[in-house]
């Protein structure tokens, strides 16, 4: 407690307490908060669950990596969205590549995303079958929406990338066994807009009268598994069939 005494001189009341402390401005000490993470972040992994995940008319994304005790902005600017592997969704767990920047401004910090993947087979499996219950809820693998399969139809329509190993196997199988007429329509099995890409190449098929040489495939927009599901929402005049293959010299489990 600092004690005052008559004829004490005041202007020793207000003199500040000298410290070996460096003294920094506002702008000085941000800039250097700034510096220390950006230098000592530039590379990172960080797994979290999305939420708030919001796509910009400049195509833009936005969002927040949680936990159980903290939250994390983070951004995904066009150019990077456009090549992403997954759509983002809010619940979905993830690990994100990226690099951490800040505001000096405002004492802000964001992750700035390069890659995102799913945290394992276990945030898969649970995407899946939440996918699954929703569109069973909806009626949409009830029998009474199924369509028995011809015996042995005239003409196959395959959608498949034109340079795949998949298509080689149809048609050698097709043609050692019953050699049908085919219709290919040549799409991305994987990446961004394949799904889109898919579900024009069904609706193509469904557009085409009986007997068709060719396959007149909608102009194609952008893989989210639920567009191929909602472009056969509706009645179409042919079944389908969904091969799902492992990679070329790999047996599935």
């Amino acid at each position: 407690m600092l004690r005052y005494h008559v004829g004490m001189d005041e202007t020793l009341i207000a003199a500040p307490l000298r410290s070996n402390l460096a003294e920094y401005t506002v702008s000085e000490l941000s800039r250097a908060l700034k510096r220390s993470i950006e230098e000592n972040f530039a590379y990172v992994r960080v797994r979290g669950e999305i939420s708030g995940y919001k796509r910009h008319s400049s195509g833009h994304c936005y969002l927040v990596l949680k936990d159980s005790d903290a939250v994390l902005d983070a951004v995904c600017w066009r150019i990077t969205a456009m090549r992403l592997g997954i759509k983002p969704e809010d619940g979905m767990e993830v690990v994100c590549t990226g690099r951490l920047t800040t505001f000096p401004g405002r004492s802000k910090y964001q992750l700035v995303i390069e890659t995102i993947e799913l945290a394992g087979i276990g945030a898969l499996l649970k995407l899946l079958e939440e996918r699954r219950r929703r569109l069973a809820a909806e009626g949409l693998f009830a029998a009474e929406r199924k369509k028995k399969l011809p015996f042995l139809p005239e003409v196959i329509g395959i959608v498949t990338s034109p340079s795949g190993a998949v298509i080689r196997d149809i048609l050698h199988r097709l043609s050692d066994r019953f050699p049908r007429r085919v219709l290919l329509s040549p799409v991305a099995v994987q990446g961004e807009g394949a799904a889109a890409q898919v579900a024009a190449a069904i609706e193509g098929f469904n557009r085409l009268p009986e007997g068709t040489p060719g396959c007149g495939a909608a102009p194609r927009p952008q893989f989210n598994i639920n567009l191929v599901v909602e472009g056969n929402r509706q009645k179409h005049g042919v079944q389908f069939v969904i091969a799902v293959g492992a990679p070329s010299g790999h047996s599935q489990e």
